[in-house]
């Protein structure tokens, strides 16, 4: 059980850090400022935990500002609600928060998280702001259908171009970004290898699963949210289905599950046997999209291409 842990509740605005070794709490603004005074507090003792939850936007100057430097865990928030609930906490402050994410880092031992790379934000944003356009398209290529007035047509017509023009200069960034890391260049190599997979989704799996070939078969599955979950209860047994995960990454997976059901010959192959079988077109497609992620994770892991079964 580690001893010195810090728990860090952040809000737009400010962060509630609370030390469990001594007790101590304080509160700074979330700002570059902030930060700094945060760093003189925490003081020349390293501490073994620094525990913080995944808050989007507001946590992002924090995890920039002490990757490398503090041992950090970043947790997901539900999760830590869940542990307050069970510990019998039901005051809900920033100030309660913050102790509870510093206890929760000592009861479960959490590890730290592996330091990102620098432009990893960077990619992350411009990833964030192509899913925005991709649905701003979707929209617009929905509302197109329905339109009769001619200068509302014009208007999305133009609307349209430039949104698809953004989108390849996002998709041109990203790449860029990515390549320049021999890394990640090296995993996106042998991604693109993969039947089903192009250059979109496997820059899409990189951003979303940095920890692509650092992972287990099953957990690679359950990070994306891709493993079935048991239900049974004493003679009770209940259809298992998926649920959790990162569903962005399962978002890029979707497409060349389709794609490779019909021109990657081992997975083919198992999409027919699971329909021939009676399991429904659904479940056979999430399969085939969890099989994917854990080759994919199996590849990188192995530093090597795909390449077909011999017959």
């Amino acid at each position: 059980m580690r001893q010195d842990t810090i728990g860090i509740d952040i809000s737009k605005a400010t962060l509630d850090v609370h030390r469990l070794s001594t007790d101590e709490a304080a509160q700074f603004s979330n700002s570059s400022a902030g930060l700094r005074a945060l760093r003189r507090w925490i003081g020349k003792q390293m501490p073994d935990l620094v525990v913080f939850e995944a808050t989007g936007a507001y946590h992002a100057a924090l995890e920039r500002h002490f990757t490398g430097v503090l041992p950090l865990v970043k947790v997901n928030p539900l999760q830590a609600r869940r542990f307050a609930q069970a510990r019998g906490t039901r005051a809900k402050t920033d100030a309660v928060d913050a102790r509870i994410l510093a206890v929760m880092g000592a009861a479960l031992d959490l590890v730290p998280d592996a330091p990102e790379d620098s432009n990893h934000h960077e990619i992350k944003d411009l990833q964030i702001a192509r899913m925005a356009l991709i649905k701003e398209r979707t929209r617009l290529l929905n509302r197109s259908k329905t339109q009769t007035l001619a200068l509302l047509k014009r208007q999305s017509k133009a609307r349209l171009a430039q949104v698809k023009r953004q989108l390849v200069e996002l998709e041109e960034a990203l790449l860029d970004l990515l390549l320049q890391c021999p890394k990640r260049a090296r995993a996106f190599e042998v991604l693109c290898s993969i039947p089903g997979l192009g250059r979109i989704t496997a820059v899409a799996i990189l951003v979303e699963c940095p920890e692509l070939g650092t992972l287990t078969r099953k957990q690679i599955a359950s990070l994306a949210g891709l493993a079935p979950m048991t239900r049974q209860s004493g003679q009770w047994r209940g259809a298992a289905f998926i649920q959790g995960g990162r569903k962005f990454l399962r978002d890029a997976l979707y497409m060349p599950a389709l794609v490779a059901a019909r021109h990657n010959p081992d997975l083919r192959q198992r999409y027919h046997a699971m329909i021939k079988a009676g399991k429904p077109a659904k479940v056979a497609l999430t399969a085939l999209m969890r099989k994917l992620i854990e080759l994919a994770n199996a590849l990188v892991q192995q530093d090597r291409k795909w390449t077909p079964k011999p017959a």
